[in-house]
Protein backbone atom coordinates (compact mmCIF):
# COMPACT_ATOMS: atom_id res chain seq x y z
CA UNK A 1 0.00 0.00 0.00
CA UNK A 2 2.87 2.33 0.68
CA UNK A 3 3.04 5.64 2.45
CA UNK A 4 -0.15 7.06 0.89
CA UNK A 5 -2.15 4.07 2.11
CA UNK A 6 -0.65 4.39 5.57
CA UNK A 7 -1.59 8.07 5.70
CA UNK A 8 -5.16 7.34 4.56
CA UNK A 9 -5.63 4.48 7.04
CA UNK A 10 -4.09 6.65 9.77
CA UNK A 11 -6.41 9.53 8.99
CA UNK A 12 -9.49 7.28 8.98
CA UNK A 13 -8.43 5.64 12.24
CA UNK A 14 -7.78 9.04 13.84
CA UNK A 15 -11.16 10.42 12.76
CA UNK A 16 -13.05 7.39 14.07
CA UNK A 17 -11.07 7.37 17.34
CA UNK A 18 -11.77 11.07 17.90
CA UNK A 19 -15.46 10.41 17.23
CA UNK A 20 -15.53 7.51 19.73
CA UNK A 21 -13.56 9.24 22.49
CA UNK A 22 -15.34 12.07 24.32
CA UNK A 23 -13.44 15.11 25.49
CA UNK A 24 -12.30 18.51 24.36
CA UNK A 25 -8.60 18.12 25.22
CA UNK A 26 -7.61 16.28 22.06
CA UNK A 27 -5.43 17.29 19.13
CA UNK A 28 -7.23 18.67 16.10
CA UNK A 29 -6.45 19.28 12.47
CA UNK A 30 -5.70 17.02 9.52
CA UNK A 31 -2.04 16.46 10.33
CA UNK A 32 -2.53 15.73 14.04
CA UNK A 33 -5.51 13.46 13.33
CA UNK A 34 -3.40 11.53 10.80
CA UNK A 35 -0.48 11.29 13.22
CA UNK A 36 -2.89 10.09 15.91
CA UNK A 37 -4.10 7.27 13.66
CA UNK A 38 -0.57 6.28 12.61
CA UNK A 39 0.63 6.26 16.24
CA UNK A 40 -2.48 4.25 17.12
CA UNK A 41 -1.55 1.69 14.46
CA UNK A 42 1.97 1.43 15.90
CA UNK A 43 0.56 1.02 19.43
CA UNK A 44 -1.88 -1.66 18.26
CA UNK A 45 0.87 -3.48 16.35
CA UNK A 46 3.20 -3.41 19.35
CA UNK A 47 0.53 -4.63 21.78
CA UNK A 48 -0.73 -7.23 19.31
CA UNK A 49 2.75 -8.64 18.72
CA UNK A 50 3.49 -8.66 22.45
CA UNK A 51 0.26 -10.60 23.11
CA UNK A 52 1.00 -12.90 20.11
CA UNK A 53 -2.12 -11.78 18.24
CA UNK A 54 0.00 -10.71 15.25
CA UNK A 55 2.96 -12.53 13.76
CA UNK A 56 6.33 -10.75 13.66
CA UNK A 57 6.30 -8.31 10.78
CA UNK A 58 2.50 -8.27 10.63
CA UNK A 59 0.85 -4.93 11.33
CA UNK A 60 -2.50 -3.99 12.77
CA UNK A 61 -5.34 -3.24 10.38
CA UNK A 62 -7.88 -0.44 10.48
CA UNK A 63 -9.75 -1.77 13.53
CA UNK A 64 -6.50 -2.27 15.43
CA UNK A 65 -5.39 1.24 14.47
CA UNK A 66 -8.67 2.66 15.77
CA UNK A 67 -8.31 0.81 19.07
CA UNK A 68 -4.69 1.96 19.35
CA UNK A 69 -5.71 5.56 18.62
CA UNK A 70 -8.41 5.38 21.30
CA UNK A 71 -5.73 4.18 23.75
CA UNK A 72 -3.50 7.11 22.73
CA UNK A 73 -6.38 9.58 23.18
CA UNK A 74 -7.21 8.13 26.61
CA UNK A 75 -3.58 8.53 27.67
CA UNK A 76 -3.56 12.07 26.22
CA UNK A 77 -6.67 13.00 28.24
CA UNK A 78 -5.26 11.41 31.41
CA UNK A 79 -2.00 13.33 31.26
CA UNK A 80 -3.66 16.57 30.13
CA UNK A 81 -6.03 16.43 33.11
CA UNK A 82 -3.15 15.74 35.50
CA UNK A 83 -1.27 18.74 34.18
CA UNK A 84 -4.23 21.09 34.77
CA UNK A 85 -5.08 19.80 38.26
CA UNK A 86 -1.55 20.03 39.69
Amino acid sequence: MGIIGTILIGFLAGVVAKFLTPGSNEPSGFVLTTILGIVGAFVATYIGQAMHWYAPGEGAGLIGAIIGAVIVLAAWAFFANRRHTV
